[in-house]
């Protein structure tokens, strides 16, 4: 973060006079001054710097602007007292300018160029740890969220069924090697289901195992059905040859649905000519014997 511009004017205007680079500024007293504003509790918070001067989405510090924990031999001269840090802003932004100007001028020499080039750094590493906690966080509240087995079964199931996977019949997963593949994949997909992983495993498994060893007999069985129903309408149609009934059922629609007189007595031109229409079933069954 680049607030020396800032910085200058806040100094310039609270220290008349000030003569930078007369004096060497210390860094260490300078980083111990900041962390007394900046890193209280940091022993056991890595992301204070962060939250109290970097930014306020690295979250709340808990440990408010009480002096506690700060760095190890801390010397008073250079630290905030109690009293003072009352007196500091809250918001991380505001805090880092009035922790610079305050420590500017306890520490001799120190201008915000050093405390920039001292502290941010500081302040970055302690954000990327407030990152890695939230991180963290989030992982603990999503293992927290467990499924049932039968919910979990469900949407690893769904998983490893998709087109892109084994598919509804397994087929692209008749290998085992695949199958592990793909359940693998859908189980870490499946947040809150660890405990349940193997029982499901074991039990998609045997439904790979039925679909692949049952597919044949499917096959067969729908095999068969087809050559039942062609036999079935052979036999039917025999039948209807041996009396000529299905020839007859023919006269008689055509009579019914296209004869004007529907083949009435006196109307014998319309009944010829729908035995013509209907002398397919002589050819059809010409060839059946």
């Amino acid at each position: 973060m680049n607030k020396k511009l800032l910085f200058l004017a806040i100094i310039f205007t609270t220290i008349p006079g000030l003569a930078i680079g007369a004096t060497t500024c210390s860094k260490a007293n300078l980083t111990r001054c900041l962390d007394s504003a900046c890193a209280i509790n940091v022993s056991s918070n890595p992301a204070a710097r962060c939250q109290y001067c970097g930014t306020s989405s690295a979250g709340e510090p808990t440990a408010g602007n009480a002096m506690r924990s700060v760095s190890v031999g801390t010397s008073a001269k250079y630290s905030f007292t109690d009293k003072e840090l009352k007196k500091a802003p809250d918001d991380p932004g505001a805090r880092y300018t009035w922790a610079t100007a305050e420590c500017i001028k306890k520490v001799e020499g120190c201008t915000p160029d050093d405390v920039t080039d001292t502290y941010d750094a500081l302040i970055e590493q302690s954000c990327k740890a407030a990152g890695i906690s939230a991180q963290m966080a989030s992982l603990r509240a999503a293992a927290s969220k467990k499924k049932s087995n039968a919910s979990c079964q469900t949407d690893i199931q769904a998983c490893l069924i998709d087109t892109t996977r084994c598919g509804a019949d397994y087929s692209a997963c008749a290998d085992n090697a695949d199958f592990d593949k793909f359940f693998a994949a859908c189980s870490v997909t499946a947040t809150g289901c660890d405990d349940y992983a193997s029982s499901i495993r074991t039990d998609l498994l045997a439904a790979r195992d039925n679909a692949i060893n049952n597919a044949d007999k499917i096959i067969e069985t729908i095999v068969a059905s087809y050559q039942t129903a062609r036999n079935q309408k052979e036999a039917s149609v025999r039948t209807n040859c041996t009396d000529n009934t299905g020839r007859e059922s023919c006269i008689t629609t055509v009579c019914e649905r296209s004869m004007a007189h529907k083949c009435a007595a006196g109307y014998e031109a319309e009944r010829s000519m729908a035995t013509q229409l209907c002398k397919f079933h002589d050819v059809a069954c010409a060839t059946l014997k």
